[in-house]
């Protein structure tokens, strides 16, 4: 028999689904709570192994059933856990009771559990070495050995004005050096960019952020200067620089997820080929398989 990939999750959401929905969910078969009965039950003991129910001498323990929570779809993720709880434990022991009514399991489904126990296992081993390599010490050194003798850059603050042709160009360019001129409205009125509507104005950036010409008549600017026409591939620009900066190191806080996700690749990369370097792997010639046998789901049968 064959199986959609997505069965098993599937599946367990619809056994969810009809926990959910079972007549014990109303409020008003609730059970009592401290206030009906003026009594407070002593708090159960919460660990992974503690168990929450059995089916046939099998235990479903509290690590069950945050695990199965883990898998649920979104949708049932963000249900309060007071109705989660009560509905897993269904989910599980309606999972345990028709698991244990299977004589033999079938080849395709310990193909799949060997491939589920790879990924887990090897992720385990992933958050291993990242724990390892990434604490606030290598955040540090890799800020100083990227940032620490970084030398300030230059910024440029411009607008500008797009159109098809060098004629309008000329003729808006005359416009907006003006003495009265205001670029921003004239930006709205003519300009064919996406900036436009927006007075023209295209924020702060850096060398090589712009295509060549344009970057090029902006370096020889001087802010409050209105230039043109310059042709790029997009057409012909009116442009006005608004201001420059230096701009030195960002702070740490500001590229901490980037340094810290640049230090989790390099510790998995590098463990990664170590392992693979001390691992005996023997591959089998696959070039005349034909590649469309990934498709054939009966294979997992045979």
């Amino acid at each position: 028999m064959t199986h959609s990939p997505n069965r098993a999750s599937l599946f367990a959401a619809t056994l969810l689904s009809v926990s959910l929905a079972l007549p014990g969910w109303a409020q008003d078969t609730a059970p009592e709570t401290e206030a009906d009965t003026g009594d407070t039950p002593p708090a159960m003991e919460a660990t992974g192994s503690t168990v929450l129910a059995t089916v046939n001498g099998e235990e479903i323990t509290l690590g069950h059933v945050v695990a199965a929570k883990e898998q649920l779809p979104q949708q049932y993720q963000q249900l309060p856990n007071e109705v989660l709880l009560p509905g897993l434990i269904d989910q599980l022991v309606q999972q345990t009771v028709l698991s244990q009514a299977i004589d033999e399991v079938g080849q395709s489904v310990e193909i799949r559990l060997a491939n589920e126990r790879r990924t887990l296992v090897a992720a385990e081993k992933i958050d291993d070495v990242i724990t390892e390599a990434v604490d606030e010490e290598a955040i540090q050194a890799a800020y100083d050995a990227q940032y620490s003798d970084a030398e300030p850059t230059l910024e440029w603050n411009a607008s500008h004005i797009l159109v098809e042709t060098e004629e309008e160009a000329a003729d808006i360019l005359t416009q907006a050096q003006a003495e009265d001129a205001d670029f921003a409205a004239l930006a709205k009125e003519f300009s064919t960019g996406p900036s436009g509507p927006n007075g023209g104005e295209l924020g702060w950036f850096s060398a090589g952020m712009m295509v060549e010409p344009f970057e090029l008549a902006v370096q020889d600017m001087e802010s409050g200067e209105v230039a043109g026409p310059i042709e790029t591939q997009f057409g012909w620009h009116v442009i006005k620089l608004n201001d420059t900066r230096e701009k030195g190191a960002p702070a740490l806080d500001d590229v901490r997820d980037e340094l810290v996700s640049q230090l989790q690749t390099s510790a998995v990369e590098e463990a990664l080929a170590a392992l693979m370097e001390e691992a005996e792997i023997e591959q089998t010639d696959v070039s005349t398989l034909d590649p469309a046998v990934l498709s054939d789901m009966s294979l997992l049968d045979e």
